[in-house]
């Protein structure tokens, strides 16, 4: 794929204030929920990130049209005229297409829904979902990769998940608000964004209790009760935290604005552990840093632990700290894979299975690099903030996929970097 790609020299510390966007893992949620009811539906701070284009071609073809207001304002109206079918050329291009599949199965009752590659339920990562759904009384039939859901209504049951699965756990409370009597999800996750997205279907009119805790309580509503709304994005705490890393590799002092320290409060604890300096308010985050990092061990957890979506940027920090630091992954093995290329920029770092050893060196040095995906896509960028020379980041359609203008935001600060068209 012909890309752009990124050039970062190291320019010293960083200053001012940058804002934060809304969290890509809590809007492509909140189109799939507009499934749900007829209307015209309102979010706001929306960010402007490749894959909310990707899951609004997804939605048209299905039936909801969607329409930028402003830069980030999105207007998703749903006329009714619903075809519960999610086609592979859309669902191979976006994870989140699964999130369609509980609001289709409780309006329609029936969903065919593409599944990218084999025909193997057991390994797929929806077995949770499927499990979930069954309780409630749905059907699955999977015919050459095409996964066909049916119920004719969906009941209320008691489900415990295995592991808080954040994608199971949106598709079963969304499914659950138009299942007849109480659904019980024991086990829940208990990310923000999901928090997110049940305010976002009480604003609607579903009843859910236990919101933000591990056990959601829905009671169904019957069709017709539900209506549309106007709801802002929760911001995003991954990109929070892109900013926080890069100040903690580069030193100066920036406020993140609209940045939530409640939904990240263990990164902040080890961030501080590390050697940062954060004041958290109300809506905004302000972090001081001298440049100089402490090691520290860290294991990734479901919330409200260490996100794995953090763990790259931990990893860039750790790469110039001063001491050894062991980063254990506890939810998805073979997340390491953008290593090689930290390696590739004089980290010293042995990534051994679940586990990788970082052991601190006083400086990076420049050196052409690829984006894996969209986190490792950009712990690199950040990496190269302390790295003497120029760094290339190549992959870069990874970094927009979850990131609204990284650059232009890293350049307001002060650093030096610079985005080079294709070609």
């Amino acid at each position: 794929m012909d890309d752009d790609r990124i050039l970062i020299r190291r320019a010293g510390p960083l200053q001012g204030e940058v804002s934060i966007p809304g969290a890509k893992n809590s809007v492509l949620k909140l189109m799939a929920a507009t499934l749900l009811t007829d209307g015209e539906f309102t979010l706001t701070n929306v960010p402007a990130i490749v894959d909310v284009g990707i899951m609004a071609e997804l939605l048209a073809a299905i039936g909801v049209r969607s329409e930028r207001l402003g830069p980030d304002v999105l207007r998703l109206t749903n006329d009714g005229n619903i075809t519960p079918v999610a086609p592979y050329e859309l669902v191979e291009r976006i994870r989140a297409s699964i999130n369609v599949l509980g609001p289709l199965l409780g309006r329609c009752g029936h969903v065919s829904l593409s599944l990218p590659g084999g025909d193997d339920f057991g390994s797929r990562p929806i077995d949770m979902h499927i499990k979930g759904l069954e309780a409630m009384g749905a059907t699955f039939e999977l015919r050459h990769g095409v996964v066909e859901a049916r119920a004719d209504r969906l009941h209320g049951a008691d489900i415990t998940l295995e592991f808080p699965s954040v994608g199971a756990t949106e598709n079963i409370v969304t499914a659950a608000v138009y299942a007849k009597g109480t659904t019980v999800i024991d086990n829940a996750a208990r990310e923000p964004e999901i928090a997110d997205l049940c305010q976002f279907m009480v604003g609607m009119g579903a009843h859910i209790e236990g919101i933000g805790s591990s056990t959601l309580v829905v009671h169904g509503v019957e069709h017709g009760e539900l209506h549309a709304v106007a709801h802002a994005v929760v911001p995003d705490r991954i990109q929070a935290a892109t900013y926080l890393a890069a100040v903690a590799v580069s030193g100066g002092e920036v406020v993140l604005r609209g940045a939530r320290g409640d939904h990240m409060d263990m990164l902040l604890r080890r961030f501080r552990d590390m050697g940062l300096t954060i004041t958290a308010t109300a809506d905004s985050l302000a972090v001081w840093a001298d440049g100089s990092l402490r090691s520290i061990d860290v294991a990734t957890l479901p919330y409200p632990g260490i996100a794995t979506d953090y763990k790259p940027l931990v990893v860039t920090m750790l790469t110039v700290a001063d001491g050894v630091g062991i980063v254990t992954e506890n939810l998805y093995p073979g997340r390491f894979r953008y290593v090689e290329e930290l390696q590739r920029l004089g980290a010293d770092i042995r990534a051994d299975g679940h586990h990788a050893v970082v052991r601190g060196v006083p400086r990076l040095s420049g050196a052409p690099v690829r984006a894996p995906d969209i986190r490792a896509g950009a712990a690199l960028v950040v990496a190269g903030l302390a790295a003497d020379g120029v760094t290339t980041v190549t992959g870069v359609h990874h970094v927009d996929r979850g990131y609204d203008d990284l650059v232009g935001r890293l350049r307001l600060l002060g650093a030096d970097i610079h985005r080079v068209p294709a070609g």
